[in-house]
């Protein structure tokens, strides 16, 4: 580590450092050097002139992950666009083979250098992999909508990567899915029905790790997939308890919600992982400590989804024209009537219902509707 009051733009570290780093390198036979910071084209450049190795950075890291880990193909178009994104502005210099000259029918000709055809070809491969991606974001969206009208509520897990969601959706709703204690074990989401003590059946989906500092190039390749955060009546945000940075990856996890737009959905904070922290923590309010493994906790957080499914409760009441029968059966669907009476060409209906479903209703059904102050 090295601390500075300002980043050096040609070098990040100051030059100094950098050759400091070099001959280090090269006296310990390094074939690779990590810095945890995403470094400009320029200062690649640079530092790749004089270490005696590979230079990547922390964003390159990451994506090498998630090119080892994606298994779908969906999966695997998302990091390969965000690995090209990547790379593109950082082709210039990437070594003495790409002065070499091309030629051929396609080409400028002769004077064409290697690098202006690299470039060409990932423009070319971006293209076609966002329009890959459009198929699979509207596909998921024909999925959404579907839920939607069958009003399949949804309760989504998101957390730092590796703080045990898919090991929690295994165990609650008895499905396989692949849990590994590694970062970025699942990189597409997965659903599965869980049945709440209620009788209750709802969506539960297993979303990708979120980590501090999460490279704007995921982001923007994993739209479709983090949209599914964004569907969710019900957030589990899923903390590993033993981890020594619990509170740091909360806050980065709570910071990625904010920027997909999901930060005013209902959350319920689990602390995971208990049976590796020694020392009792009381629960407070909104948030429930557990082990994945207990059987007794996972019967609370049952409880624990099923109280924050039905905590938030909207009342009011609702006139309809006696046409309008869809209106009319919605709220019935949805709500609870506490009571409903017929006056002319109107039906008055005093209703109570979940916050979750009031959102769903139709903006039709809405503007007949006024909500109680208490």
């Amino acid at each position: 580590m090295q601390f500075r009051d300002k980043m050096d733009p040609s070098w990040l570290i100051g030059r100094g450092k950098a050759e400091e780093i070099a001959r280090k390198a090269k006296d310990a036979g390094a074939d690779l050097v990590i810095f945890d910071q995403e470094l400009t084209p320029a200062q690649l450049y640079h530092l790749e002139r004089i270490m005696p190795c590979k230079v990547i950075d922390r964003t390159q890291l990451i994506l090498d992950i998630f090119a080892q880990r994606a298994k779908t193909r969906e999966g695997r178009y998302q990091v390969e666009l965000a690995q090209l994104e990547y790379l593109l502005p950082r082709l210039a210099g990437r070594g003495r083979d790409l002065s070499r000259l091309g030629g051929g029918i396609g080409t400028r000709g002769p004077g064409e250098t290697k690098l202006e055809t690299d470039r060409r070809h990932i423009h070319r491969r971006i293209r076609d992999l966002k329009r890959e991606l459009e198929r699979v974001r509207r596909h998921r969206k024909l999925h959404r909508d579907r839920r939607r009208k069958m009003e399949i509520v949804q309760v989504a897990l998101v957390g730092y990567t590796n703080a045990g969601k898919s090991t929690l959706l295994n165990r609650l709703t008895g499905s396989d899915v692949l849990s590994e204690d590694r970062l970025f074990a699942t990189l597409d989401p997965t659903s599965r029905f869980l049945r709440l003590p209620s009788g209750e059946q709802v969506l539960l989906t297993d979303t990708v790790g979120f980590i501090r500092r999460l490279p704007h190039h995921l982001v923007a390749a994993f739209r479709s997939t983090l949209e599914q955060v964004k569907e969710a009546d019900l957030l589990l945000h899923v903390v590993d308890a033993s981890h020594p940075e619990a509170s740091e990856q909360m806050r980065a996890v709570e910071q990625v919600l904010q920027e997909l737009g999901a930060a005013d959905i209902p959350t319920l904070t689990v602390f995971n992982k208990m049976d590796r922290v020694a020392a009792e923590m009381p629960e407070e309010e909104g948030t429930l400590r557990i082990s994945a493994f207990s059987d007794e906790d996972l019967e609370r957080l049952k409880q624990a989804i099923d109280q924050a499914l039905h905590r938030e409760q909207v009342c009011g009441s609702a006139e309809f024209p006696v046409t309008r029968g869809e209106w009319i059966a919605a709220l019935y669907r949805n709500a609870e009537v506490v009571r409903s009476e017929v006056s002319g060409v109107t039906v008055r209906i005093d209703f109570r219902l979940p916050l979750r479903r009031f959102r769903r209703l139709s903006k039709e059904v809405k503007e007949h509707i006024r909500v109680s102050s208490d």
